[in-house]
Order: structure tokens, then sequence, then C-alpha cells
């Protein structure tokens, strides 16, 4: 009787190859989050900020902290080869440690627009060597957008509102996310100050909104419809009378990613126009 021997050769890559390939990736920026899923390289994230709620998966990931917030030490505990920020990652002093650890650092800008997305796209995607995927995602993109210019628009008032902590509910002005992502759903922001500013029950009066959108955390914090109701002087808007209330997620409506304009297709749509 003959007997046959079978053997398998198993083959171990060198971790210098293997970290070439796929760098132990830290992303802080809910954005950038999720643009390294969108490019497949989420294998390599070994850590997030707690900015990066999307996808599900990526909460399972260790947290360093709020982005403005960072912390050093757990940072540096992931021992990761690459961290890839936003503008907007801080304090200057967990930034410098990281700098002097040797980490590589790619800073990415933070503006509300769509060419500020194809940038953060385009720089994630030549951090791991994918441009192509970077190119062919900014392309699905544009032709959403092309989408989304197509549909009848009747510019309603919106009046965006969020409130986080105790304090008044913040109306976004100019120069915010939540003004862009109005303008890029066919909305009319009824406000013309910078920022987040708090209103009085007067002022919302007579800028009297159609439509108020706000985010599902927000919302959480209001109580619902009708704790947001409850705010001085919402409930004699025409968006309150009506309550023409829209709530959708922060990272979604505000975080400008690769979802950005999946957002203002369903804003556009809430506003009653055809996208």
């Amino acid at each position: 009787m003959t007997r046959i021997l079978i053997f398998t050769l198993v083959l171990i890559m060198p971790a210098t190859a293997m970290a070439a390939d796929c760098p132990r990736t830290l992303s802080i920026g809910g954005a950038i989050t999720e643009i390294v899923y969108k490019l497949g390289k989420e294998e390599c994230l070994v850590g997030a900020d707690t900015t990066s709620t999307y996808p599900k998966a990526s909460s399972k990931l260790p947290m360093v902290g709020y982005q403005r917030m960072l912390n050093a030490e757990g940072i540096l505990s992931l021992e990761p080869e690459l961290i890839i920020h936003t503008e907007q990652a801080g304090p200057p002093a967990v930034i410098e440690q990281i700098d002097q650890a040797g980490i590589k650092r790619v800073e990415i800008k933070e503006q509300p627009s769509l060419d500020a997305v194809y940038q953060k796209i385009e720089a994630v995607a030549e951090a791991f060597g994918v441009e192509q995927e970077g190119l062919v995602l900014i392309e699905e993109l544009k032709q959403q957008k092309e989408e989304l210019d197509t549909a009848e628009t009747d510019k309603p008032k919106v009046l965006f509102i969020m409130q986080h902590g105790g304090g008044a509910p913040m109306a976004g002005g100019k120069t915010t996310a939540a003004d862009a992502i109005i303008s890029l759903a066919g909305g009319e922001n009824v406000v013309d100050f910078d920022r987040y500013k708090p209103l009085t029950p007067e002022a919302l009066a007579t800028l009297n909104p159609d439509i108020i959108v706000t985010t599902d955390e927000s919302m959480a914090q209001m109580g619902g419809v009708e704790g947001l109701l409850q705010t001085p002087g919402i409930a004699l808007t025409a968006a309150g009378k009506s309550k023409n209330i829209v709530s959708m997620d922060a990272l979604l409506v505000l975080g400008f990613g690769p979802r950005t304009i999946e957002a203002a297709q369903e804003l556009s749509k809430a506003f009653g126009n055809g996208a």
C-alpha cells in the first residue's frame, strides 16, 4: 500500500512588507474614517476618534478622544505608523508629541464644500497609494451631483439649529457646514450672520423659516419634536406651526465626507424638491 504525504507550505510575510502595503493607521475625523472605508483600506485602521461613527464597524475601533481633545497616551499606545487627520485635530501639544515620536502625519484642510470633499479623498487615497480608487470615488460623487443639479428647486426658507449641552439652541449661520448643506440641497438659509449663534424669540418670529433642520443628536437633547417646539419662538414660525422639522444624523448632514451629496438629496426631498 502506497501512502502519499501532502505538505502545506505556509509563507509568512515579513512585517516590513505588510506595513508597506497597509500601515498601522489612525484616522481622526469622521469624514476621513468614512473615506478610508470607501477606499477599502479599513484593515489598516488601528484606531479613530469619537467623531468616527460611520460605518458602524468603525465604532469597534479603539477611540483616542474627540478630534479637538486628543489623548497622546492613547494615540502612542496604538503604535500607529500613519495618522490622517483634519486641521481641526488638537490640541497643539498632542500634535507636537506625535511629531516628536516620528509618526507620519497627513493633515487635510476642513472646509464645508464639495471641492474640499474631493481634496480629502485625493489626500487619503494618496496616503495609501490607491490614487485610482480615489479618482473612481470622486467621479461617482460628481455624477451624483449632476443628478442633484437637475432637481427642481423652490428655495424654501430654512433654519438649522443645533443643541449641545444645556445651553440655548444655536442657529447655523454663514461659513458653516449647516449653511453649505442647505444651499447644496436647494434651500435658503434664513440667517445672515457667521458661525453659530443663539436666536431670540423675536428674531425667530421675524425670520419665520418654512423648514427647520437639526441633527438626531440635537433632537434627542431637546426632547424630540415636542421639546423643540417648546423652545421660545419656534412654535410661532411657519415651520413650528406645521411641524415641518427635519432631523438627520450629524455626521451625515454636517460631515462633508463621501455621503454629503446623499445628505443633500435627502434634504432636497424634504424641501419638496424632486431630487
